[in-house]
């Protein structure tokens, strides 16, 4: 199976590569490496890089994706938390995510000057810092290309939400972008 690879406009970051899943079954296979072979989908705490490691073989990338998801969601709150703390702030300064996110977020076509994306930044922080005192944890929204402004709406909806409930949304957003970005990798 050859290597895939995706572009991003971010040029330190220039090339993605989902490597064969096959390679990351391997017995040589360090945790650190399968932990790192993970950040082109998700940026895997260690509580999820340590289950998926040794929950291995995977005969796809899907069904890897599918048994983080089941992970997760039979975690610990504390775990789970440690887990959405490794998903980057939406709005947050870009040097600090990832490529993908970076692409996803759609930092390369925002002028970093304009006004209203500025107030945009602004509020997303305030929210962000709500949302993380209400929950007690990090808000994830699978972007899907939309604009900041759309998610400050969608963030404002989901601080309303009970707590349990926001913590299976936050997780299932996570890896619904997982998904999404494996698709991307791959086609």
């Amino acid at each position: 199976m050859a290597e895939r690879t995706a572009r991003t406009a971010r040029p330190e970051h220039n090339l993605l590569v989902v490597r064969p899943i096959e390679s990351v079954n391997e017995s040589e296979v360090t945790r650190d490496e399968f932990a790192e072979a993970l950040r082109p989908l998700f940026e895997a705490a260690e509580p999820l890089a340590e289950a998926l490691y040794a929950a291995r073989p995977f005969v796809s990338y899907d069904e890897l994706i599918d048994s983080a998801e089941s992970l997760a969601t039979r975690m610990s709150f504390e775990d789970q938390v440690s887990v959405l703390a490794a998903h980057p702030r939406i709005g947050a300064p870009p040097a600090t995510v990832s490529a993908l996110s970076y692409k996803e977020q759609g930092y390369a076509s925002e002028a970093a000057a304009d006004a209203e994306i500025q107030r945009v930044y602004a509020e997303l922080d305030r929210l962000n810092r709500e949302y993380e005192e209400r929950f007690g944890f990090r808000f994830v929204v699978f972007v899907n290309r939309r604009p900041k402004s759309e998610i400050v709406g969608v963030l404002n909806e989901r601080l309303r939400n009970p707590r349990k409930e926001e913590l299976a949304t936050s997780l299932r957003e996570m890896f619904r972008i997982a998904r999404d970005r494996l698709w991307s990798l791959t086609n």
